[in-house]
């Protein structure tokens, strides 16, 4: 009798890039399930943690397998020499693993048209990695806001209710998803210094902030958020349709990668 697996549709794989944690005094790997839920339940696709792991990661296997990447927020910040920059102070979380991986990996996952979102952390990763550099104290700078999140002593939820407008650019991709302005939640003490070359804005902050953008000449999806719409994908458009846009890229992406396009056309 054949299985009922069998008949169910098979979805897009969208790598979810995790964090090196300890845990019980071990390495090992994490990633919250904002992310995991976002993927799953709007962008209709299946999702697999991605470890922080240079030596466990073949890039010519995962071109192979995968149908998107999400580089998720995370509390560490990409280390300053990344980007020219001196050394971040001793106190600050820092993860030079997941640096390795993701700067490592990525520009061969873009070349292959990959479809990507990066979130926060993986907003700066892709600036940095197109030679962006990054403010570490944007509330320190003259004339910006202060976008860090709030009282910690709040339940998790309560912390993005931080939010401020954002100005959405006119002809790019997050204004076909989003009209021209909305409201994001914040929660981040670094941004953009200098936008990366062939990054184009997207949005931006009152303060005029980067706060989106976008890979100018790549033929796939390709956005990167300074916010957090996996927060937000029970109660904001703007965050639904994010993830529902990457998630038709990644089933295109698959319908591509697996020949079912080829097989639609020749029937």
């Amino acid at each position: 009798m054949p299985s009922a697996i069998q008949h169910k549709p098979l979805r897009p794989v969208v790598a979810v890039i995790t964090d090196r944690i300890e845990l019980h005094k071990h390495p090992a790997y994490s990633a919250l399930n904002g992310y995991v839920r976002a993927v799953s339940e709007v962008a209709g696709a299946q999702p697999l943690l991605l470890p922080a792991c240079a030596g466990a990661i073949d890039a010519a296997t995962l071109i192979d397998t995968l149908d998107g990447i999400v580089l998720t927020g995370g509390p560490s910040n990409v280390a300053a020499e990344r980007y020219g920059a001196s050394a971040l102070p001793e106190t600050t979380m820092q993860d030079p693993h997941r640096d390795e991986v993701v700067l490592g990996l990525l520009p061969a996952l873009i070349e292959a048209g990959i479809p990507v979102l990066g979130v926060c952390r993986g907003f700066q990763e892709l600036n940095v990695l197109h030679g962006g550099t990054l403010e570490r104290a944007v509330h320190d700078q003259p004339g910006r806001l202060d976008h860090r999140e709030g009282d910690h002593d709040r339940p998790i939820q309560r912390w993005y209710d931080d939010s401020h407008e954002i100005h959405i650019v006119p002809g790019g991709l997050l204004a076909e998803l989003g009209g021209t302005s909305a409201i994001v939640n914040s929660l981040h003490h670094q941004g953009v210094e200098r936008l990366g070359t062939g990054l184009r804005v997207e949005a931006t902050a009152p303060d005029g902030l980067v706060e989106a953008f976008s890979i100018a000449d790549a033929e796939q999806f390709t956005l990167a958020v300074q916010w957090h719409p996996e927060m937000r994908i029970d109660d904001c458009a703007l965050a639904k349709a994010i993830f529902s846009a990457f998630g038709r890229a990644c089933a295109e992406r698959r319908a591509v990668r697996t020949g079912a396009v080829r097989q639609i056309r020749a029937a």
